[in-house]
């Protein structure tokens, strides 16, 4: 008796319903996903008569400081020494080197909170700062 092989069976994955499943991870990754946005520690911005915005908000570090003399940068609470330190860091990025430091003091900080941070600023060669306000009439 002599046998016979049978042919082989080919296994193919259908890729028919690939499209579909693209599009709802594609969908599912879009509702779920949810940007960081920095909201730093609560301050009262003082008020200016003329204003201007930022040209974007890319290479940008926020200094948060309010009336009781707490530091915060990019969310994270700093004492008053690592401001340089930290600074310089994100200068010498080359990937994302810095290019704005935009200050967001309370209008009840005292000014030599503020004076420590330029002189730290300084020390990071970290020069060209912003300082941010709200309208005048609002």
């Amino acid at each position: 008796m002599k046998f016979e092989k049978k042919a082989k069976a080919e296994g193919q994955i259908p890729t028919a319903s690939l499209p579909d499943i693209v599009f709802m991870l594609l969908i599912f990754f879009m509702v779920s996903t949810v940007f960081k946005e920095f909201r730093g520690i609560p301050v009262r911005l003082p008020a200016a008569r003329k204003i201007e915005k930022l040209p974007g908000k890319r290479n940008v570090a926020y200094i948060y400081a309010n009336d009781r003399g707490q530091i915060m940068i990019d969310d994270r609470f700093v004492e008053k020494s690592e401001i340089r330190g930290i600074m310089y860091a994100k200068r010498a990025d080359p990937l994302q080197p810095l290019k704005v430091v935009s200050m967001r003091i309370d209008q009840k900080t005292k000014m030599s909170v503020v004076t420590s941070i330029h002189e730290e600023l300084r020390e990071a060669d970290a020069l060209n700062v912003n300082y941010s306000t709200k309208t005048a009439g609002s």
